[in-house]
Order: structure tokens, then sequence, then C-alpha cells
């Protein structure tokens, strides 16, 4: 791994985060989150791209103070084009493009599905990296996958989600339950007093290794309607083992499939990443299966977890030693194709 100084600069969502790595050590990794989508019940794009413009420049700045490195110190600057909301992905696209131009650095687009997985190689994500091949159950709010990971940037999805994704189904049904947005985390501390066999909710039947969340929305919805009609405080009163059984049933479904794929690839190196990934008992069964099954697990420390510069940075260090770099010309893009 070379010596480069990098910065990265992640805006794809509601995060306007900047980090600067030497090598694949993070020297600092700086977020401003947008609490103001919390009044919503979840992203506003709108908002979210005002709120960059705000951000960005004093989180770049912050990065800077905490790594103790000048700006003329860097060799590149690694942005994530896509995808992600427009708007939001035009700020950090714009910025970057303009202090590339300013510094006379390089310029590296960066898919942020592929910064999720490579995530793993920076310095202090894992005591050691994954070794190729691996699986990654990538899961977040707005992607659900599994993708085969044959090297750095060979990579094939070879299951995903053809509706929602695991995190948006946690913030919906957190809805349900008249949860604070977002709603996963909320789930999480929830569930862990409640009892996860209390109740059952519907599982998809799905071929290949392919995930649909929106089936245990529905049966969510409409169990709470039905129970509610007989006890309007139902909710309130279950809350606890609802979050927990909601929470049971949802890995079950993301695990049932990644054990599926691990079994009939014969791959022992398993990896999680995204924002979901951050949920307790998703780590809880990874670690059960590293004893169950043999695998070799791979989960991210939490600060790599949601949207962050960091991974962005990674990828772009590993784009810098091949001499990927990205003309001024180039635009965001909401679907970029991993």
């Amino acid at each position: 791994m070379s010596d480069s100084i990098i910065l990265g600069i992640e805006s794809s969502c509601d995060d306007t985060s900047a980090a600067i790595i030497k090598g694949n050590c993070i020297l600092s990794n700086i977020a401003a989150n947008q609490a103001i989508h919390k009044e919503y019940g979840g992203v506003v794009p709108e908002l979210a791209s005002r709120a960059h413009q705000q951000n960005i420049i004093p989180v770049v700045e912050k990065s800077f103070t905490k790594a103790n490195i000048q700006q003329n110190a860097i060799s590149a600057i690694g942005f994530t084009r896509g995808p992600g909301l427009l708007g939001s992905l035009l700020v950090g696209t714009s910025f970057a493009k303009s202090l590339a131009m300013s510094l006379n650095v390089p310029l590296i687009e960066v898919n942020h599905l592929q910064a999720h997985i490579l995530a793993h190689f920076i310095e202090d994500a894992n005591p050691m990296p994954p070794q190729f091949p691996f699986l990654c159950l990538t899961v977040s709010g707005g992607h659900t996958m599994i993708v085969l990971v044959k090297d750095y940037f060979d990579m094939e999805i070879i299951g995903k989600t053809i509706d929602d994704a695991a995190g948006e189904a946690f913030d919906k049904i957190g809805k349900i339950f008249d949860l604070d947005y977002p709603a996963g985390p909320i789930i999480d501390r929830l569930a862990k007093e409640g009892n996860p066999d209390a109740f059952t909710f519907n599982k998809p039947k799905m071929e290949n290794y392919d995930y649909s969340f929106s089936g245990i929305k529905t049966s969510v919805l409409y169990f709470i309607q039905k129970e509610v009609k007989k006890n309007p405080d139902f909710i309130k009163e279950n809350l606890n083992d609802l979050c927990a059984s909601v929470q049971r049933t949802i890995i079950e479904i993301l695990m049932n499939k990644l054990e599926k794929a691990a079994k009939e690839l014969n791959i022992k190196e398993v990896a999680i990443a995204g924002g979901v990934s951050a949920n307790s008992a998703l780590r809880k069964v990874m670690q059960d299966n590293h004893e169950k099954l043999g695998w070799n697990i791979y989960i991210p420390k939490f600060e790599y977890t949601t949207d962050n510069a960091a991974m962005i940075a990674m990828v772009a260090q590993l784009k810098y030693e091949r001499g990927e770099f990205t003309d001024l010309r180039t635009s965001a893009t909401a679907k970029y194709d991993l």
C-alpha cells in the first residue's frame, strides 16, 4: 500500500462526511448528520441537498485539522459519484471537482456500494482483511444484496432485493410502531428487552439468492391493525416483543440466503457491510456462524458501517495505486452499477 495521502468525500444521502487516508490508515473521519429528517419520518431530498451545502466546507476543514495535514499535502481527492440522491451527490461531486482543480490534484470517482464492501480493507476495520473470494452481505436502508467479491474491483451481485431493502423495512415497520426515524437502531435497542419468538410474521419464498421485504411489512401492518382493534394499547404493551420478533424475522430472511450461497459456492470467507451491519443481532448471528458453520467472518467497526468518507478514501487509495483517475467532466449519477 502506497503512502499517498487522499481526501475522501461522501454525500450520497443525508450524511456529509470527509476523511483523510494515508496508505490504508485513516487519519480522520468526520461526519455531519442531518437531524431535520426525523421531523418527516424519512430523508427529504431537497433538505438533504441544502444541508450538504452548509456542512461540506466545515466538515472538510475539520478532517484536515484532525489529521494534522495541510491541503497541499494530499495526492488526490476521492468522491462518491453514485448511487444515491442526485441532489446530495451533486454537492459532493461539485465540491470535489472544484477543490481538485484548485489544488491541481487528480480526481477519483467512487461507487458507494463498492466502498461499503472495500471498507473491510481499512487498516483498523478488522484484525485481518477478508481473503478473496469472499461473500459480502451488503445491507442498508437503500440496498440489500449478496455480492461475490473475487478481487478489489471484480464483484458480482448474486442476489438482491426485488422491492424494499432490509433497512427500509426496519424504518417502515418502525413507523407502524410510531417510532422515530431512523427506526432500525431503536428496534435493535428495544428488541434486547423482548422475546423474539413472541410473534410470527410472514417470510417470502424467493428463488435463488434474491430477497423481498415488502411482505413482512404488510404482514406486520395487518397484524397490528387486527390487534389494535381488539386492544388500542396493544403496541405500547407489547413493543419490546414486537421489535424482537420483527428483528428476528428480518435477520432470518437475510441469513437464510447468505448461508445458502456460502454452502452452494463453498465459500467460508463471509463479510457484512452497510448500515444494517451495525445491528447487534445480525452481528451475533454472524459470530454464531463462525462457530456453527466454520465461517471466517468479517464485521466492520461501527464507524465504517454507516455512510462515511473513510470507505470512500479507501477505494480512492486503491484506484490511485492503479492510476484510475476521473475526468473533470464527470457528473454525479443516482444509479451506478456495481
